[in-house]
């Protein structure tokens, strides 16, 4: 795996428990990230115990941030096999990534408007409570409905 793309602080190799601590990806996920292929098989100790490198954590920790942010398992894959093949493909990669992050803008873009009409909506409850109004716009007399109309929980 060409760690270059990867330099961030050096580690110790840690355990398998280690790096689900570091990560918050269950044990069981991380077995399954190295059987999927998306990391390399992971070295083990005399005694059996998964030893992860520097480049492995590094790997681990941008593919939580690709899959976090939509890609898909197919895609990380095809990642990881570009990364495998070294320096040559470091255009090819880049590209996969400027695709990935225009794809990250448009949903963000997305969420900023979703976020825009919430907040229309909470708005528009926020003035019919504070004028007592129904939905129809209409002054509500019954203070029992207007207590009910304030409760929050």
């Amino acid at each position: 795996m060409d760690s270059s793309l990867y330099r961030d602080h050096m580690t110790d190799e840690l355990s398998i428990a280690d790096v689900s601590a570091r990560t918050g990806l269950s044990r069981d996920t991380l077995r399954w990230y190295e059987a999927e292929g998306l990391i390399p098989a992971v070295p083990r100790n005399s005694a059996g115990v998964r030893r992860y490198d520097d480049a492995t954590i590094r790997m681990i920790d941008l593919l939580m941030r690709l899959r976090r942010t939509g890609m898909s398992v197919a895609h990380m894959r095809d990642f990881v096999t570009l990364v495998d093949q070294g320096a040559r493909t470091h255009g090819r990669r880049m590209r996969v990534l400027e695709d990935h992050r225009e794809e990250i803008e448009a949903r963000m873009r997305e969420l900023i408007d979703d976020l825009d009409a919430v907040d229309a909506k909470i708005a528009h409850y926020r003035r019919l409570i504070d004028h007592g109004l129904d939905c129809g716009d209409q002054p509500i007399t019954d203070s029992d409905v207007i207590d009910e109309q304030r409760n929050r929980e």
